[in-house]
């Protein structure tokens, strides 16, 4: 138990450093100097290694080296597709449990009270501090389907892929504009899903989703400093 407790410690530290761009795509993974950083034996570290491999957040170069995975145009487009059909029917299903079983939506509707918070105070908080309250509420949001999915492989599925989705944040949010529409975006989904309307609130979803990989998309090319091409590649600069 001590060394799967250590293993999770582990990957969660990894994960989070992944996700805050702490370690940024190509960035080499030694086991060695992970483990004198984080206090751990090289067994946990390769375990946690392994773990975000499988979830598409670490690649092996030849040699079985480990680094972060890139960031591609490619990558990012299948990401998205691959939500577009997975969460949209998650929170389908959901919203239509939820009318047999209201408590359900409870914490939908906590979240949705404080995304129209958030939206209220925008233009008066620092737009820091309104960014953090709302990715802290996009991410409450998430766990809430994944947690209500009663279909067990789905919500797994979609968990197992929140740290791709986390780590593209910065990119997806660069023009303020991108938050303040995604914030929208969430509060339609959750007014959808509080009405009952689970066609409604899955539309809503898939939406958002396509317009977080439009900006998305926008700002690799532009970062890039190219247009189309989908091998684009974000590494770290030589």
């Amino acid at each position: 138990m001590a060394s799967q407790g250590k293993t999770e410690a582990v990957y969660r530290e990894l994960r989070a450093q992944i996700e805050s761009w702490e370690l940024g795509p190509g960035a080499r993974l030694s086991e060695v100097n992970i483990a004198e950083r984080l206090g751990a034996s090289r067994t946990p570290v390769r375990e946690a290694i392994r773990r975000l491999s499988r979830e598409g957040l670490v690649r092996f170069t030849p040699g079985e080296v480990a680094q972060v995975a890139p960031i591609s145009l490619r990558g990012v487009r299948a990401l998205f597709e691959f939500r577009m059909i997975l969460e949209p029917a998650a929170v389908r299903m959901v919203t239509l449990d939820a009318l047999s079983n209201p408590a359900l939506l409870a914490p939908f509707r906590q979240i949705a009270d404080e995304l129209e918070h958030v939206a209220a105070d925008l233009g008066v908080r620092p737009r820091d501090e309104s960014a953090a309250r709302f990715y802290e509420l996009a991410e409450r949001f998430d766990q809430a389907v994944i947690k209500a999915c009663r279909n067990e492989p789905l919500a797994t599925t979609i968990a197992d892929r929140r740290g791709q989705t986390a780590r593209l944040r910065g990119i997806a949010h660069a023009d303020p504009r991108g938050m303040e529409r995604s914030l929208e975006e969430h509060r339609r989904v959750c007014q959808a899903m509080l009405d009952g309307d689970p066609d409604a609130a899955a539309r809503e979803l898939t939406h958002h989703l396509a317009e977080t990989l439009r900006t998305i998309t926008e700002g690799l090319t532009r970062d890039a400093g190219r247009l189309g091409g989908m091998d684009i590649e974000i590494l770290p600069s030589a």
